[in-house]
């Protein structure tokens, strides 16, 4: 029994032998190959955009210098009296919608808002789309509109009878609505968004001076970076996101991914679009590709900001991940043929949407970082045969890496935390990225992020504060386990028999993976 067991190692030893040579190493070299490839990819996308981003800062091509925004002027002293109307037909119908659900915490913040922009009573119209299931809530919301309207506030609460298209559904119906047609232009918030008084005075012009333009974006300022350190991560990629990316669409070929929030759109443009699709997650990006290959132009407009929520929950944000991220995948797959076949814009912007903002950004971006760094790299740890050139995995990292921290400077501190948790995070943005692309799974799943307001402050002040049981099944992720349990045995094997250059990096992956596996990350909110 003691021989037969002795010599099983060593027939697996010899097994693995025979196959690792003709088959592991050849596929790990061709896995290293296109992942260098996809690196230099990402590389000069970044290098490309900070150039661009320069050049703007430079040459002071800001959206005021390139397009007419005269602000809108009416004849008379008070544009609110109602012996004035003419004064105000200077004024376009502005339509406002809010769509929203079961969004007890926040729904207050964002009609309130909406309420109080600076725009003449009788030209704007606040349309309230509220898809809560909780009669509780859905009660509430309707109270709040109709404390608005006695206010003097053309407010309109419009529900329906079912959540068909989620958050597309509810804004393609609220579109249906007569008193609709006499509107030129319609804002949209998310319902954690807060609006300045003076936002459609900063948007609306660029859209009547300029009929090329589709939509106006602002944006987004975080009311709740500074929770925890999960939420300082999120910031730091969403302000590279807005500071870089969409200046970069916006300023080189008039177009970017609208966010779903904080934009203003010409109806006429979005009616010629197609209007509102629910055929994947991103509905908003659908609808900014199928208005950009019409010809349409967006401007973004960098300092014009509006106060929105980050969430604070692991469980939150990693749905929400899931949804930017398998939506994009899907909208890929679906529509391009649709650009590539494209006759109404040139050759340049066909290459950019696919190659640039589809391709590099929505595609290659997840799946280089999880399978070179998690997989990858670990794994020629194992296999000494295979050897990564430095330029691959310090030089072009370490820049890009940089590139991407000129979005949120106050956070450089942070920068090995954030290529840490980022790495983590690649793991579930590639595979959404994959069921996008083959349309399997979960592509079409929609979950309402969780906005938690002021609640926690509220639920735990101060001292009173104690930290909350919870079941175990609540707060582990067995994935990310199971990634540190492989990370840690490659550090160990690299220290054992390895030359030791990646064991720094792989435990210090290993223990990111572990502690967001055992759920400690985020805010912990009691129920």
């Amino acid at each position: 029994m003691a021989a037969v067991g002795a010599v099983l190692p060593e027939q697996i030893a010899a097994m693995w032998e025979q196959v690792k040579a003709p088959v592991v190493v050849p596929l790990l070299r061709l896995s290293v190959a296109a992942c260098l490839a996809m690196s230099v990819m990402l590389f000069v996308e970044k290098v490309y955009m900070s150039v661009v981003l320069v050049g703007v800062h430079l040459f002071g091509r800001r959206p005021d210098r390139r397009y007419r925004c005269d602000p809108i002027v009416a004849a008379g002293a008070d544009n609110d009296d109602p012996e004035l109307a003419d004064a105000n037909a200077a004024f376009p119908m502005v339509l406002i919608q809010i769509p929203m659900y079961n969004e007890r915490e926040v729904y207050k913040l964002s009609i309130g808002a909406a309420c109080g922009l600076s725009w003449p009573s009788d030209r704007v119209i606040v349309q309230v789309l509220d898809d809560s299931t909780d009669p509780v809530i859905k009660e509430m919301v309707q109270v709040e509109c109709k404390r608005w309207e006695r206010k003097g506030v053309r407010i309109k609460y419009e529900i329906r009878d079912n959540r068909v298209g989620y958050k597309a559904g509810a804004l393609r119906e609220g579109m249906k609505h007569g008193y609709v047609r006499d509107c030129d232009y319609v804002a949209i918030f998310d319902a954690d968004f807060q609006p300045d008084p003076d936002f459609l005075a900063r948007t609306i012009p660029f859209l009547v001076h300029n009929p090329d333009i589709a939509l106006v974006q602002a944006r987004w300022k975080f009311v709740n970076a500074n929770e925890c350190l999960m939420t300082r991560m999120q910031e730091m990629s969403l302000d590279y996101h807005f500071k870089v990316e969409q200046e970069v669409g916006s300023s080189t070929h008039a177009f970017f991914g609208f966010n779903g929030t904080a934009g203003v759109w010409r109806i006429s443009a979005m009616n010629e679009a197609g209007g509102w699709k629910d055929r994947t997650t991103v509905e908003d990006m659908d609808l900014a590709v199928r208005a950009g290959l019409k010809g349409w132009k967006f401007v973004y407009l960098g300092d014009l900001m509006v106060k929105s929520e980050l969430p604070s929950t692991f469980k939150a944000f990693r749905y929400q991940q899931h949804r930017w991220s398998c939506g994009p995948a899907n909208l890929f797959r679906k529509m391009l043929v649709e650009i590539a076949t494209n006759k109404k814009v040139t050759l340049w912007k066909k290459i950019y949407v696919i190659y640039n903002f589809f391709l590099v950004r929505k595609i290659i971006g997840h799946i280089v970082t999880f399978v070179f760094y998690c997989l990858v790299v670990p794994a020629t740890v194992l296999i000494p045969e295979v050897e990564i050139p430095r330029w691959g995995y310090v030089y072009l990292p370490s820049i890009v890496t940089i590139l991407n921290s000129i979005g949120t400077p106050r956070s450089l501190h942070l920068l090995i935390f954030w290529v840490l948790f980022e790495n983590v995070m690649s793991l579930h943005r590639t595979k959404a990225t994959l069921i996008g692309l083959l349309e399997t799974g979960r592509v079409n799943e929609w979950v309402v992020t969780e906005k938690l307001g002021d609640a926690l402050k509220l639920k735990l002040p101060g001292k009173a504060f104690r930290r909350p049981r919870m079941r175990i099944g609540d707060r582990v992720n067995a994935l990310e386990l199971g990634f540190s349990a492989y990370l840690s045995f490659c550090g160990c094997y690299d220290i054992a028999y390895g030359k030791g250059y990646y064991s720094l990096f792989l435990f210090l992956q290993s223990i990111t993976f572990f502690i967001i596996g055992v759920g400690y990350v985020g805010t912990i909110v009691p129920h």
